[in-house]
């Protein structure tokens, strides 16, 4: 694997550690409207990754299939969703802003599954990541180089905000600054562990690439209509969510077409 790949598997891990640092210099918590600003740019570009680089193609991918070449990339999509779901049944986490926790009954503490909740929306974003570096190394999906560095850029950039959306909740929970450091950086490992496993394991899957990118997608849209645009929109100005998420959504798009 050259450094290239690597690199390109690696930035949405930065952009969650670099976030997570504004903990070591900011001197307040996050306010209600930078917190709905950052999350709607999050949902944006998390929902614009979902269509242009892994629906679209999911559906080229199966051109042969004619008039059914919609066939994989709703099926897969419905399997990412169902798989979000039973990880968002099981899981205890705790919502940023919110008293109730959800998941399985647990002994976990409040910071624990405050950490818990934003790696388990990280969870698809690695999976989206490495498929599609997966499909760009094989040759199996019509994949380039600069459009697999738009995905992992574009979800980088989404990371930083939610880095701090984390590291200075936990801070403000009595945590200290090392500690709130350590758990934003924490909640995003799972990305690089997980793409680096799907591309080990792409020769495996060729036969059914266009499934595998839809299903990264379902599982990226259950995240941002479950848990990010109720967030951005709650409470008063809750416009400031939706212009946001038509920024990071413009984004996201504007990077895609671009680098692919």
């Amino acid at each position: 694997m050259n450094m290239k790949i690597l690199s390109g598997l690696l930035l949405p891990f930065l952009g969650t550690s670099l976030g997570s640092g504004c903990v070591f210099f900011m001197k307040h918590d996050l306010s209600r409207n930078i917190q709905r600003a950052l999350t709607g740019f999050a949902a944006g570009v998390m929902m614009a990754a979902s269509i242009w680089s892994l629906i679209i193609p999911a559906m080229d991918m199966a051109d042969n299939m004619g008039k059914l070449a919609f066939i994989p990339a709703a099926v897969g999509l419905w399997c990412g969703i169902l798989f979000l779901l039973l990880l968002d049944s099981l899981i205890p986490h705790l919502h940023m802003n919110a008293d109730k926790a959800e998941g399985l009954p647990s002994k976990f503490t409040r910071t624990t599954m405050m950490v818990l909740a934003v790696t388990l929306h990280n969870i698809p974003e690695g999976m989206a990541v490495g498929i599609v570096y997966a499909g760009f190394l094989t040759g199996s999906a019509d994949m380039t180089s600069g459009g697999a560095l738009a995905l992992a850029l574009g979800i980088a950039i989404q990371n930083f905000p939610e880095g701090a959306i984390i590291s200075m909740p936990l801070h403000a929970d009595g945590k200290s600054k090392g500690k709130a450091f350590a758990g934003g950086v924490l909640s995003g490992a799972v990305e690089p562990i997980g793409a680096l496993l799907t591309i080990l394991s792409a020769s495996c899957f060729l036969s059914i690439m266009p499934y595998l990118l839809s299903f990264a997608a379902g599982a990226m849209i259950y995240v941002v209509v479950e848990e990010l645009i109720p967030e951005m929109s709650e409470g008063e100005h809750s416009n400031i969510g939706v212009i946001m998420f038509s920024v990071g959504f413009t984004m996201m798009m504007i990077l895609d077409v671009a680098l692919g």
